[in-house]
This record gives C-alpha cells, sequence and structure tokens, in this order.
C-alpha cells in the first residue's frame, strides 16, 4: 500500500518531532527521585562544605533530596569515572574542581576522556589557596619563609591536600619560581592537612582558604599569603602571593558537571538553579564566612572555562616535570 504523499509527510514530522519532545517531557517531569551529587574529596574538607550548602539549597527548588556522596581517592579519577559510567540522565552529578583539569595532561591514560565525557552544568566557587605555616615556623611573610627555606633546604615539610591537585601544582610552582626546597607531603583532604599542621607535623601547608579560615581566626595557624589574583574578602589584609613573586598566581574553581549526552533541558534547568543558589544572600553570606567566592556561568562558558584550564595547567605540568604519585 502506498500511502498518499501529504499523509507520508505528516507521519515523517511527527516522527522527527518525537525524540524532541520526548527531552521536553523529560525535562518538565525532571528530578522525579532523588540526585546524586558526587565529591571527589572526603567529607569535612572546603568542597564538601560548599557542596552541601548549595545541595540543601536546590533539594529545596527542586522538590527532591540532592544527596552528597563523597568518592575520595586516585586524584578524583574514582569519582570521575563512577559520574561516567552513570545514565546521562540528570540524576548524577560531578563536583568538579581545578584537579579535574590537571588530570587531562598529568595521567597518559585513564579509562575516560574528562573533556568528551564530562559536560560542564555550571560555575560554583573559586576556593582561593593560602599559604600557611605553623606559628612556631619563625617567618610571617612570604618573604621570611622563603629566606627561611633557602637557609634549611629540605628541613621545611610543606603539605597538600592532595597529590598531583592543584595544591601540589601550587606547591612545585612555588619552589620552581623561588628557587626553594622543600618536601612535599600529600594528603588525604584538607581536614587531615591542617590538623596535622596545627600538630606541627608539617611545617608549612597550601590549603583552600575555607577549610582553614577558622584556624588562621584562631591563630592555630598563620596565614603568609594568598594565591589568586585578587584578594579575599574574608581576610582583606592578606597579601597576595605575586606581590611579593611577580607573576606567580594560582587560581582554582569548582563547578559541576554531568555526563556527556544529558539532555540540554535538563542541563539548562540545572544550571538556573545553580546559579539561582549562587545569587542567594543566604548562600553568598556563608560563601563569605568560609573564603568562598561565586563563581556564576552559562553551561557554554563552564565548558570554555574547563577547557582554557586544561590548557594552561598543561604547560606547567611539562615545564616542571610533574609526575603522578
Amino acid at each position: 500500500m502506498t500511502l498518499p504523499r501529504r499523509r507520508f509527510l505528516r507521519l515523517a514530522g511527527a516522527a522527527v518531532a518525537l525524540p524532541a519532545l520526548a527531552h521536553v517531557a523529560v525535562a518538565q517531569s525532571y528530578p522525579a527521585r532523588p540526585i546524586r551529587w558526587v565529591v571527589p574529596f572526603p567529607a569535612g574538607g572546603s568542597t564538601d562544605i560548599v557542596a552541601r550548602l548549595v545541595a540543601q539549597f536546590l533539594s529545596e527548588r527542586l522538590g527532591q533530596p540532592v544527596v552528597i556522596e563523597n568518592r575520595p581517592g586516585g586524584g578524583t579519577n574514582i569519582a570521575t569515572q563512577a559520574v561516567v559510567n552513570s545514565p546521562a540522565d540528570g540524576y548524577t552529578l560531578l563536583f568538579t574542581v581545578s584537579t579535574h583539569t590537571i588530570n587531562v595532561s598529568l595521567y597518559q591514560s585513564l579509562p575516560f576522556n574528562f573533556l568528551r565525557d564530562i559536560t560542564m552544568v555550571a560555575g560554583l566557587s573559586e576556593l582561593p589557596l593560602v599559604l600557611e605555616v605553623n606559628p612556631s615556623v619563625p617567618a610571617k611573610t612570604l618573604s621570611e619563609l622563603i629566606a627561611y627555606a633557602k637557609a634549611n633546604p629540605g628541613k621545611v615539610n610543606i603539605a597538600s591536600f592532595w597529590a598531583a591537585t592543584i595544591s601540589h601544582l601550587a606547591i612545585e610552582l612555588l619552589k620552581t619560581t623561588a628557587g626553594i626546597e622543600m618536601v612535599h607531603v600529600p594528603y588525604r583532604g584538607g581536614a587531615a592537612l591542617i590538623a596535622d599542621l596545627i600538630a606541627n607535623q608539617v611545617q608549612a601547608a597550601v590549603d583552600a582558604l575555607p577549610n582553614s579560615l577558622p584556624h588562621i581566626k584562631s591563630g592555630a595557624v598563620r596565614a603568609l599569603a594568598l594565591l589568586p589574583g585578587a584578594r579575599s574578602p574574608a581576610l582583606p589584609d592578606l597579601p597576595l602571593a605575586r606581590e611579593t613573586i611577580p607573576g606567580f598566581e594560582v587560581s582554582t574553581f569548582s563547578g559541576v558537571g554531568v555526563p556527556t549526552g544529558t539532555p540540554r533541558e535538563i542541563i539548562e534547568r540545572l544550571n538556573r538553579e545553580i546559579n539561582a543558589a549562587l545569587a542567594d544572600p543566604a548562600i553568598l553570606a556563608r560563601f563569605a564566612d568560609v573564603g568562598a567566592m561565586p563563581i556564576v556561568l552559562t553551561p557554554a562558558e563552564a565548558n570554555a572555562f574547563v577547557v582554557a584550564q586544561t590548557e594552561k595547567w598543561a604547560k606547567v605540568i611539562k615545564s616542571a616535570g610533574i609526575k603522578p604519585e
């Protein structure tokens, strides 16, 4: 039987429209169940603090629980693999950090391609890095720490919150730029790092400011300099490292990613709700309390930002000869 041409065209047009209509229907009913947000660091650190603040807001806005799942290990690769392997349906999110843009160049053979397999949804915050010391160290400024390290080569232990993270790269960049020799000690997250810095098990550290801020304010540790390009409202009098070492700057970011293939309508919905969180006065006040600064981006801007950061750290890794530990 041959269909009349007009009826055939109507049926063909309807068939083409079905996937688009299905995506719209999915987006309209989303979310219909709890959302899992995978954080690649242990509970209690600065990333976990930001994630839980925003997750609570999203839970209220979306009408479904947004459940934090801490999946530390493998330099964020374990968490990333878990999300890459999940359905691209908007029910599994990845807390992305600067480490993701580092790993692309650091590891030669990963079971996933971050730039291909994860699509960015939004920005979240900058968690400024702070260079700090135990109060027993006789240095009250970055220049004094450099002089102390030069006078005591290899005797200053300096901690990062994980091997091959931006905290570690910042340490290696500092050692190279300042011409000093310090012993890098990697930790499994900021909570363990700060505990040992306070106990003087390590003498110095590069940590995320939100994690260290209460201990800086209490005097348990001494902050010497912030590493990003702008001072923090949380510690307005704390100088920047580049004020002592011209050109030295290390900025961080966190954001939200999903498995590539997640419907565009869901990505846009999540982006709207996350950006609403970043404009909420209560969230901004809590961010200020812990030293985090919001990063508001569209999905396109977030993806472009990740590509640019990946290219930047590829050059640093190559020039410094940094290898995964």
